[in-house]
């Protein structure tokens, strides 16, 4: 993968399995954390964005089941010293989309990034203030535009704030930057393809979503319940409650064993809008499995289109 900034980083150490295999995030340079960031502060190579996005949920209105707010406001009360800020609804989203989120078409996407200061030749670090999903998602947007030099901040803003790190409140704004992409088609993926994989035996499918909308206990999102034949690995599982942090790479790999998660196999992940499922598929690229697909619309399409089949843990 990324080759050109490997030498700045100091891989996370060994970890092993209960069976004795080493377990070890395989490209550690997409992770970064706060002590390595707060050195790096004045390296012109080196650009940072807030991603922050807010969900406001309704309830009782399926066809839009939260109202988006753009962290921006946050953003200028305080961030990270020389950071600028990513709204990605109203900037990195499809416009006319009746989804939310939508993912623009890729050179659109590409023209955008880079006139927001996003591409070569600088190292991108993506944190947020209220979960990693934000920045896992738009690494994703990054990665299949061909784009690697790409890192989140492990535990975001919070975890800055509890190291008691500089913060700033002055806006900053990059100049456009070089991009030349090389598209990678088939990670991002919609309706139609999902629906193909529900009796597809050499794919999984992977709910991120809370468990309570997972069963059908809860429906945020219209027709209560999943897509037929997904397993739920809740995007929170996959960090710490306290930090925010990502889990060790054997507490992560634990989870997706346990749920006979198998590399040899494509897992599509899905949310509600595409966001959750990126952390989701982040660690599991991260712990070496390489056939990963997300659904970009996710339940807020599935769930509203009748002609689509859905399951519940009721019989």
């Amino acid at each position: 993968m990324m080759t050109t900034t490997l030498t700045q980083f100091k891989p996370k150490r060994h970890e092993r399995d209960p069976m004795g295999n080493d377990v070890t995030w395989k490209y550690p340079e997409n992770i970064v954390q706060c002590e390595w960031l707060s050195k790096r502060l004045d390296d012109e190579n080196v650009r940072i964005f807030d991603c922050t996005t807010y969900l406001l949920y309704r309830d009782k209105d399926p066809s839009k089941p939260y109202d988006v707010e753009s962290g921006i406001s946050k953003y200028k009360e305080s961030h990270i010293p020389g950071s600028a800020f990513l709204d990605l609804q109203n900037d990195l989203s499809k416009k006319g989309s009746p989804y939310s989120f939508t993912l623009p078409d890729f050179l659109d996407l590409k023209n955008r990034f880079q006139n927001l200061g996003v591409g070569d030749p600088f190292h991108i670090i993506l944190y947020s203030r209220n979960g990693t999903q934000w920045a896992t998602r738009v690494w994703w947007m990054l990665f299949v535009l061909g784009f690697e030099k790409i890192s989140v901040l492990d535990g975001g803003y919070d975890e800055w704030i509890r190291l008691s790190l500089p913060t700033e409140d002055s806006v900053r704004k990059f100049n456009p930057a070089k991009f030349n992409a090389s598209f990678r088609e088939n990670i991002f993926v919609g309706k139609e393809s999902t629906l193909k994989a529900i009796g597809d035996k050499s794919c999984m499918l992977l709910n991120a979503l809370t468990k309570d909308i997972h069963s059908g206990e809860n429906p945020r999102y219209g027709r209560p319940g999943r897509i037929p034949n997904s397993l739920n690995i809740p995007f929170h599982k996959l960090v710490d409650s306290n930090t925010g942090k990502f889990k060790k790479p054997e507490e992560a790999a634990e989870i997706f064993n346990s749920m006979d998660i198998s590399s040899d196999k494509t897992i599509l992940n899905y949310c509600g809008g595409g966001i959750a499922a990126t952390l989701d598929a982040f660690v599991l690229y991260q712990l070496g499995f390489k056939n990963l697909q997300i659904y970009d619309n996710s339940m807020s399409e599935w769930a509203i289109d009748e002609t689509l089949p859905i399951e519940t843990d009721k019989l």
